[in-house]
C-alpha cells in the first residue's frame, strides 16, 4: 500500500510513495490522478477508493517514478515531447502547452515546462490558485538535471516564463520535498541555475547509480548536473 493517504481539501488528496508523491482531484463530473506513483503498483485502486467518479490519468512526465501505475490505464495524458516506450504511443493522448481541461467546476490549465525532461508540465488549479508542478521546482529537494533529455538552458527558459505568471497561483505542490512552497522560489532557482551555467558556484562530484554527477547546493535546494 501507499506510505500515506492525505486530504488536502474536500476534492483533492496526495499520496505519499516513498521519496515521491501524486495527486488525486475531484470535480462535480471526473477525477483526475496526476501522475501514478513508483512503487504502489496500483494507483487506480487507491484513487477508486477515494471517488467513485471517472476516472483519467495524466502525468506531469515520463521518468519512471511518476508512471508507476500507468499500466492500470488504457490511455493517459503526457505532453507529446516525452520519451516513452513503444507500447505506450498508441496510449498517450497528448496535451500541450495552454490546454485546458474541467473535472466539472474544476477548471484546470496545462503548462509546458520543458527542461528537466522535454515535455514535463505543471497544471494550473485555476479555482484553488495552485500549481502543482512536477519535479522542476523544489524546496530542499535534489533536482535531477543530469543525463539524457535535461537541458539547463531550457530549465532555465521554463522558469523564467513561469515568473511571469505567479500572480495566477498563491503555492506549489511539486512531488518531492517541501509542501507546499513559496512562489518566490522560482526566482531564486533561476538564479542559482544561471550561477550554475556561468561557473559561478562550486559544485560536489558525487557518483548516483553508476553517474559520475555534480551537486550544486543552493541553500534551499540542490541542482543535480552532470559532470
Amino acid at each position: 500500500m501507499a506510505e500515506k493517504i492525505i486530504q488536502m481539501n474536500e476534492n483533492t488528496w496526495r499520496i505519499e510513495d516513498g521519496g515521491v508523491r501524486f495527486f488525486l482531484l475531484t470535480g462535480e463530473e471526473k477525477a483526475l490522478l496526476i501522475d501514478s506513483g513508483m512503487q504502489v503498483h496500483h494507483a487506480r485502486e487507491i484513487a477508486q477508493e477515494l471517488t467513485d467518479l471517472p476516472l483519467e490519468l495524466l502525468n506531469t512526465h515520463a521518468d519512471m517514478d511518476h508512471v508507476g501505475s500507468n499500466e492500470e490505464f488504457e490511455t493517459f495524458y503526457m505532453h507529446p515531447d516525452e520519451r516513452v516506450p513503444e507500447t505506450w504511443t498508441t496510449k498517450v493522448q497528448p496535451i500541450r502547452d495552454g490546454d485546458r481541461m474541467d473535472l466539472g467546476n474544476r477548471p484546470l490549465r496545462i503548462i509546458h515546462l520543458p527542461g528537466h525532461t522535454p515535455g514535463s508540465v505543471a497544471v494550473l488549479d485555476e479555482k484553488n490558485r495552485v500549481l502543482i508542478s512536477g519535479d522542476p521546482i523544489q524546496e530542499h529537494g535534489r533536482i535531477f538535471m543530469f543525463g539524457r533529455n535535461r537541458n539547463m538552458e531550457s530549465y532555465i527558459g521554463s522558469l523564467e516564463r513561469l515568473s511571469g505568471m505567479v500572480d495566477q497561483f498563491d503555492e506549489l505542490w511539486s512531488s518531492h520535498a517541501d509542501l507546499p512552497i513559496r512562489p518566490d522560489v522560482i526566482g531564486r532557482l533561476i538564479e542559482g541555475a544561471k550561477k550554475i551555467v556561468n561557473h559561478e558556484i562550486e559544485g560536489t562530484t558525487e557518483e548516483f547509480h553508476g553517474h559520475r554527477i555534480v551537486a550544486y547546493d543552493l541553500g534551499f535546494t540542490v541542482l543535480l548536473c552532470d559532470e
